[in-house]
């Protein structure tokens, strides 16, 4: 194991020192190990939100490309969602 020096706020360090004493944690490296291992989970989520937003720009942008793009109406947007639903009430 590697030993770093850190740095807390008064107000962090508090919150350390409470959770070891009610028992929470046995130290404060298992505190900050398990802090940086959510960091991690959470760098990982955002990574994968972030290349999910690059995926949907990308495939706007062929669509425009492409000529898969019409202009925003919304009188045809109301139209399309009032005939989907006639049809879901008659079929059901």
């Amino acid at each position: 194991m590697e030993r770093l020096t850190i740095t807390l706020t008064p107000e962090m360090a508090e919150a350390v020192r409470g959770a070891i004493s009610q028992g929470e944690y046995t130290s404060s490296s298992e505190i900050i190990r398990e802090a940086l291992r959510d960091w991690q989970l959470k760098r990982g989520i955002r990574r994968q939100e972030l290349e999910a937003l690059r995926g949907g720009i990308q495939g706007g942008e062929s669509d425009l490309t492409a000529g898969r793009v019409r202009d925003f109406d919304a009188e045809r947007i109301i139209e399309a969602g009032n005939k989907k639903l006639a049809s879901h009430a008659h079929s059901g």
